[in-house]
């Protein structure tokens, strides 16, 4: 079972914003520029398309689900104040989810937290009850690795197996050279391999 899969089978469904097709691209540029021109009902269609998906993330690096929410709260605010810097040749997400991350980031810097767990509301029902508790045990596992890691590393794995980003793009949303995304990819993999070796088989190991 592949990481990525846990974290969409875990927290509230929604698209994850690397997912989106070139369509939602045009749309969220649409969106900016009208921001940018002073019509706030951009910000709408912004917070419509990214809200969720920001929470979740925020989620995965900080652990506590309230101060996620307070994250991107807060990220869509400083992107409401900062949209004249956006240039809209360019995809909306990476720009958006550097305000995200760098926010999450300063957080778990600022408040060292420690994780809270899993919402147990978050999690999907399962038929079998046998399989729905040896799939939260899975994915209980995934998320103490994934929280246990540097917070840097885990910034890289919520952008490359959450959101779905090559390292390019999560080059350009944390601020970093891509050799320096590259790296820190390779040492979370290797952490977290380690971790989950009595958890179940998770494949990290095909998407670079």
């Amino acid at each position: 079972m592949g990481v990525r899969r846990i974290f969409t089978t875990t927290m509230v469904e929604a698209t994850p914003a690397g997912e989106t097709g070139s369509s939602d691209d045009w749309r969220d540029r649409e969106a900016a520029i009208a921001l940018q021109g002073g019509d706030e009902r951009g910000l709408e269609t912004l917070v419509r398309r990214h809200q969720i998906p920001a929470i979740r993330a925020a989620f995965a690096i900080t652990g506590d689900r309230h101060l996620a929410e307070d994250i991107v709260a807060d990220a869509f605010l400083n992107a409401y104040l900062r949209i004249h810097q956006f240039d809209s040749k360019r995809p909306f997400t990476p720009w958006f989810f550097r305000i995200v991350v760098n926010g999450a980031l300063k957080a778990v810097s600022r408040r060292q937290y420690v994780s809270a767990g899993l919402d147990p509301a978050s999690t999907e029902a399962h038929c079998d009850p046998e399989a729905h508790v040896l799939q939260r045990e899975l994915q209980q596992s995934v998320f103490d690795a994934i929280r246990a890691l540097p917070p840097k590393q885990r910034a890289v794995v919520v952008l490359r197996y959450y959101l779905d980003l090559d390292e390019a793009s999560i080059a350009r949303t944390v601020g970093s050279p891509r050799g320096t995304v590259k790296a820190r990819l390779f040492l979370a993999r290797n952490r977290l391999r380690k971790a989950l070796q009595y958890a179940g088989e998770v494949d990290m190991g095909n998407k670079r």
